[in-house]
């Protein structure tokens, strides 16, 4: 089979060429079928919703974990060659660098062609609050933080669990990430059930988030932004944040780019305080919005020649 290495670099490339067609068959899809489904019988039987939430967490991150495993050892059967492209479509389906920025761009083109109910429209698949009400400014600043964010969950925390455990790896995080999106809520129905997904969700995000900040920092620094501004942003705000890890990119990019994220913002007609974050209090632009596209696209960049750097040099070592 293919180097890992290899199949890592064929794997990003794909994604930053074809990025997520929509009639392509995606793994996340089958993970989100299996967690709803495993909620089901696992409610039904009967047993505390926390451990019926914990199971739920072993079945899914397992039963993905083992399923990629086992696509790739299968074709790897058939013919080596058969088992690296497995291996390789599963790493690609896994990153969502040209999704991401694609998502973006549409949001500021919609605003630079003064169609603000367009860009309203194009940012609500991006973020989860109310975004009927949203001023031109508003929409800006949701799509800059949703980059910012989601640096980590579609960008840098896949490519760190490939680098440590392959495709395997890989989808075992978007499984984690799935369950977290699907059951991670603190309201009635998920508080006890989804309760194992969050806390899982947190841990298997934590390192990531913070090394992402010293790969966006590296970006910065190439693209002549706020290198310094982003360990004093991250310094002062990122624990503010109600995500332990969230608020480490947030802030981050808000240093960089010179501008604040947070503020108030509408949750099915609640309204939310989120902490300022940033040195400068700029508001967010179509500027931004393009800025903060570039930056995590070599954010991503940085991150993977560190991690395969780093990964080569133990394997000299050991």
């Amino acid at each position: 089979m293919v180097k890992p290495e290899y199949m890592l670099l064929a794997a990003f490339f794909c994604d930053l060429l074809f990025g997520d067609p929509r009639w392509m068959p995606h793994p996340v899809r089958g993970i989100a079928w299996l967690a709803l489904g495993s909620e089901k019988v696992l409610r039904s039987s009967g047993m505390p919703l926390r451990v019926a939430g914990v199971l739920c967490v072993m079945v899914v991150v397992g039963g993905t974990a083992g399923a990629a495993w086992l696509l790739i050892e299968a074709a790897g059967r058939l013919h080596p060659v058969a088992g690296s492209i497995a291996g390789v479509f599963l790493l690609y389906t896994s990153f969502a660098v040209k999704d991401l920025g694609d998502h973006a761009r549409a949001v500021g083109d919609a605003l630079l062609s003064g169609d603000l109910s367009l860009a309203r429209r194009k940012v609500s698949w991006m973020v989860g609050r109310d975004t009927a009400g949203l001023t031109e400014e508003g929409v800006a600043l949701a799509a800059t933080e949703s980059v910012a964010e989601n640096t980590v969950d579609g960008v840098t925390a896949p490519l760190f669990y490939a680098l440590l455990f392959g495709p395997a790896g890989a989808l075992a995080y978007k499984a984690v990430n799935t369950l977290d999106s699907s059951f991670g809520y603190l309201n009635e129905r998920y508080r006890e059930f989804g309760w194992a997904s969050a806390k899982l969700d947190d841990l298997v995000n934590w390192l990531p988030a913070r090394l992402t900040v010293l790969a966006i920092a590296l970006a910065a620094l190439l693209r002549r932004l706020g290198f310094f501004d982003i360990f004093k942003a991250v310094g002062s705000g990122a624990r503010l944040h109600a995500s332990p890890n969230a608020g480490y990119p947030e802030a981050a990019f808000a240093g960089a780019l010179g501008v604040t994220f947070g503020g108030p913002r509408s949750y099915g007609g609640v309204i939310h305080e989120a902490p300022l974050l940033g040195l400068h209090r700029a508001a967010c632009s179509v500027a931004s919005i393009r800025n903060s596209v570039l930056l995590m696209r070599l954010t991503a960049f940085v991150f993977l020649a560190a991690g395969i750097g780093v990964r080569l040099l133990l394997q000299q070592i050991l």
